[in-house]
C-alpha cells in the first residue's frame, strides 16, 4: 500500500527522522573518550525528563520487562511483603514481576478503567503498625486501559500514614509526555523504557533512583547479576558500563533528548494534553464510550475505546489493518476483545491524530459499526481550532 504504514499503538511509538538519522552512524568504542562524553549528557538529561536534581540514572539494555525486574531485585528480598496496586494488564504483570522474586504481594485491586485511590492507599497503610510493607508499586499511566493514577496524591497518602515504604512507580507510557516529577513527588525508583514519549526503539530499561532506593539495595538479598546497579553505577562514574551497552540508541537518546529540550518539557505536556482532548472529543463524537470512568483519570498518552456490543475488538483491529494499514492497540486482559486503544505520544501533531481519527472512522463504518461518518474529525478540528488560539500551539 503506498503512503506510511499508521503506527497508532500506544508504543513503540514511530521514530522522528532526526532520531533515525543519528543512530545511523558508525559505532564508537564504548570503552573510549567520545562514549563517556556521550554518556555524560544522555545522563543529565534523562535527570531533567526525570525532574531530578537528587536521583542517579541507570541505563541497561532491556525493556520496561526488565526494568521492573531490576527496580525489584535491587531494593527488595524474598519474603519481603509490598503493597500491588493494580488496575490493569501491566500493573497485575507489575506485582507478578514481584511474586516470582518470592516478595509477598498484597493486593489493592479496583476495577479496570479506574485510578488507584489514595485513601485505600493510606487505609493499607494504616494498618500495617509493624512495617511489615516494604514498598508500594504502582502505574503513573496504566498503558493497558488509558488511565492515569494520581501519583503525587498515593506520595501524600504515604506520608499521612507515617509509612516508611519505598514507592516504585512504572512510568513507562508516561514519562516525556505526562508531567512526572520524580523528586517533588518523593519517588524512591521510576522506570521506563525508550520506545514511548522518549521517541526511540525499544531495547532500553531506563530507572531513576533515589538516595533511599540505593540505601536499600545494600540490604537487599534478591539475586542479581545482570540487573544489579551498583556495578553499572560504579562504571557509569567512569564513562563506562560492565557490559556492551546499546551504543546506537544511546545515539538515538541523545537526539531526543535535545529534540525535548528544544520544545521544552511544559510544552510537551501540553501538546499531548491537546492531542489526547481532541481524541476523546472525536470519540465520543462517534457515538462511542471510553474505558475511563473519570475524565481526570485520562492518560494522555493513550485513549482506550469500547467497542459497541455485539463487536469484537480484535476482529475490528485485523479488519483496520488490513484495509488501510492502521495499526491500533488490542485490549489485554479483562478487556480482551472489548476495547482498542489510540496511541498519540511522542513525535505526534495535529495532521496525524486527524488522520488516525480519518482511518478509525472509515474502517469502523466499513466493519459495520453505524457511527456518524465525520462526526469525530470535525470535533476533533473544532477543539484543536479552539485551543490554538487560547495555548497559542498548533494552528
Amino acid at each position: 500500500m503506498p503512503g506510511r504504514p499508521f503506527l497508532q499503538i500506544p508504543g513503540p511509538a514511530l521514530v522522528p527522522e532526526r532520531v533515525v538519522r543519528a543512530m545511523s552512524q558508525s559505532l564508537i568504542d564504548h570503552r573510549g573518550p567520545e562514549f563517556a562524553g556521550l554518556l555524560k549528557e544522555v545522563l543529565k538529561g534523562l535527570k531533567n525528563v526525570f525532574q531530578t536534581s537528587d536521583g542517579e540514572i541507570v541505563l541497561y539494555p532491556g525493556s520496561g520487562t526488565g526494568a521492573w525486574e531490576a527496580c525489584l531485585v535491587n531494593t527488595l528480598s524474598p519474603g519481603d511483603h509490598v503493597l500491588g496496586c493494580v488496575n490493569g494488564h501491566f500493573s497485575a504483570r507489575f506485582c507478578q514481576t514481584a511474586s516470582a522474586h518470592g516478595i509477598q504481594v498484597r493486593m489493592l485491586e479496583v476495577p479496570y478503567g479506574v485510578g488507584i485511590p489514595a485513601d485505600l492507599v493510606e487505609e493499607h497503610l494504616r494498618t500495617d503498625k509493624n512495617h511489615q510493607i516494604k514498598a508500594v508499586l504502582a502505574l503513573h499511566s496504566e498503558t493497558s486501559t488509558g488511565v492515569t493514577t494520581n501519583i503525587a496524591g498515593i506520595r501524600e497518602a504515604m506520608d499521612r500514614a507515617g509509612h516508611p515504604a519505598l514507592f516504585l512507580v512504572d512510568v513507562v507510557s508516561s514519562l516525556a509526555s505526562i508531567d512526572f516529577r520524580f523528586d517533588e513527588w518523593k519517588v524512591d525508583v521510576a522506570l521506563t523504557g525508550p520506545q514511548k514519549g522518549l521517541m526511540l526503539p525499544p531495547g532500553m530499561a531506563i530507572l531513576a533512583i533515589s538516595r533511599k532506593a540505593l540505601k536499600a539495595s545494600q540490604s537487599a538479598k534478591c539475586p542479581r547479576f545482570f540487573w544489579d546497579w551498583a556495578p553499572v553505577l560504579e562504571r557509569n562514574a567512569r564513562g563506562e558500563f560492565p557490559y556492551t551497552p546499546a551504543t546506537a540508541l544511546l545515539f538515538g537518546l541523545k537526539e531526543s533528548l535535545a529534540m525535548l529540550a528544544e520544545e521544552g518539557l511544559p510544552n510537551v505536556f501540553r501538546r499531548h494534553n491537546r492531542m489526547a482532548e481532541a481524541c476523546r472529543r472525536a470519540v465520543l463524537a462517534m457515538g462511542l464510550k471510553l474505558l475511563v470512568k473519570n475524565p481526570d483519570e485520562c492518560s494522555n498518552t493513550l485513549t482506550a475505546v469500547c467497542m459497541p456490543d455485539g463487536f469484537d475488538s480484535d476482529a475490528y483491529i485485523a479488519h483496520a489493518h488490513r484495509h488501510l494499514e492502521i495499526s491500533l492497540g488490542p485490549g489485554l486482559g479483562k478487556v480482551k476483545g472489548k476495547i482498542f486503544r489510540i496511541g498519540h505520544l511522542g513525535s505526534f501533531n495535529e495532521l496525524e491524530l486527524l488522520g488516525a481519527l480519518a482511518g478509525v472512522e472509515m474502517t469502523l463504518k466499513s466493519f459495520g459499526v453505524n457511527i456518524p461518518l465525520g462526526a469525530g474529525l470535525a470535533a476533533a478540528e473544532s477543539y484543536l481550532l479552539h485551543s490554538a488560539s487560547n495555548t497559542g500551539q498548533g494552528l
